[in-house]
C-alpha cells in the first residue's frame, strides 16, 4: 500500500513528465486548440492501453498499488530514461527493474525511430527475442500480443513450443526459420557470458523441444540482420516481406518489415493497414530473432 506522500509524489512526477512531451515526440498528430502543456492524459492513456479514468486516479493518488506491468507501460509511453524509470517504479511501491543484462526498458532513441515508422510494420525486441514495443501496423500484421511469463515471453521459445505460433508461417519455411532462430540465440548467449536469463532460456528450450536440441547441437551461429519472411495473415493470406534490423543498442533491436517495390505485398500491406487490428489468437511469427 502506498503512503499518502508517495502517492502525491507519484502523481506529481507523472504530470511533470507528461508536460515535457509533445504529440510529435510519440508519433501522434498535434491537432489544434491545445490548452494542456505537453501530452494530454487521454493521449498517455492511449499509448499505454489503459483508460483515461484509471490514469487520472493514479495521478490523483487514488490507486493504492499500480501493477509493475502498468508502471512499465507508463515508463515507455512517457519516454523515461533509466533513472526516471527506476524512480517511477520506486514511487509506485515496486523495486527498480534489474540492471543491464536483463534490462528491458525500451531505449528512447529506438522508440523515436519506431514512432516515425507509420507506414511499415515495426517493433522493438531484445536480443533474446522478447518483444517490447510495436507500432499499430505491426499489430495489424502480426496480431496483438498477450502478456506472457518467462520463458514464453521469448518468441524463440514460442517458435519451438507453440504450434499455433508456428502456423503463422508456411510449413515449408519452418526448418529455415527454426535454424535462424537458433543461430541468432547462440550468438546472443555468447555475447552475454554468465547471463542467467539467456542460459535459462536455452535450458528451457532443451527440455521442451527435441527440434531445438537437434539444431543447437549443430553449433551454427549467425546474428540475424536481414531475411525474407512469408507471413500468413488471416484476412489477406500470404504476405512476403523483407525483414531488416535497422538499429541496435543496449541489447535491443528495431525490426522493420517491408514489401519489395512492385510486389503484391505492397497492396496487401495497404489492405492490412486499412483493416486495422483484427482479433486472431496469436501474435505473428516473432522477430525471428
Amino acid at each position: 500500500m502506498l503512503e499518502r506522500m508517495e502517492q502525491s509524489e507519484l502523481g506529481g512526477f507523472l504530470r511533470s513528465r507528461r508536460a515535457l512531451l509533445q504529440p510529435a515526440d510519440v508519433g501522434m498528430p498535434v491537432g489544434s486548440r491545445r490548452r494542456t502543456p505537453g501530452l494530454r492524459r487521454l493521449e498517455v492513456a492511449q499509448l499505454t492501453g489503459m483508460s483515461p479514468d484509471y490514469l487520472a486516479r493514479i495521478e490523483q493518488g487514488r490507486v493504492a498499488a499500480p501493477s509493475a506491468t502498468l508502471i512499465a507501460a507508463l515508463a515507455r509511453a512517457l519516454r523515461l530514461n533509466r533513472d526516471e524509470r527506476d524512480h517511477l517504479f520506486r514511487l509506485s511501491g515496486h523495486p527498480a527493474p534489474p540492471a543491464p543484462g536483463s534490462d528491458e526498458h525500451v531505449n528512447r532513441a529506438l522508440l523515436r525511430l519506431l514512432d516515425d515508422l507509420a507506414t511499415l510494420p515495426a517493433l522493438i525486441a531484445t536480443d533474446l527475442n522478447v518483444e517490447l514495443a510495436r507500432n499499430e501496423l505491426a499489430d495489424a500484421l502480426l496480431g496483438e500480443q498477450a502478456p506472457r511469463r518467462c520463458p514464453a515471453r521469448s518468441c524463440t521459445y514460442r517458435w519451438f513450443t507453440d504450434p499455433a505460433f508456428r502456423a503463422r508461417l508456411p510449413a515449408e519455411d519452418h526448418e529455415d526459420e527454426g535454424r535462424a532462430q537458433v543461430e541468432d540465440l547462440r550468438a546472443t548467449v555468447a555475447a552475454r557470458p554468465g547471463d542467467r536469463t539467456a542460459t535459462d532460456l536455452v535450458r528451457a528450450l532443451h527440455v521442451a523441444s527435441p527440434e531445438f536440441t537437434r539444431l543447437w547441437d549443430d553449433h551454427d551461429v549467425a546474428v540475424r540482420r536481414s531475411d525474407r519472411k512469408r507471413i500468413i495473415h488471416p484476412l489477406v493470406g500470404l504476405v512476403e516481406l523483407d525483414f531488416d534490423v535497422l538499429a541496435t543498442t543496449q541489447g535491443q533491436r528495431l525490426i522493420v518489415y517491408s514489401p519489395a517495390p512492385g510486389s503484391d505485398a505492397v497492396g496487401k500491406l495497404e489492405l492490412i493497414a486499412a483493416l486495422g487490428r483484427e482479433s486472431f489468437d496469436i501474435t505473428g511469427p516473432g522477430t525471428g530473432p
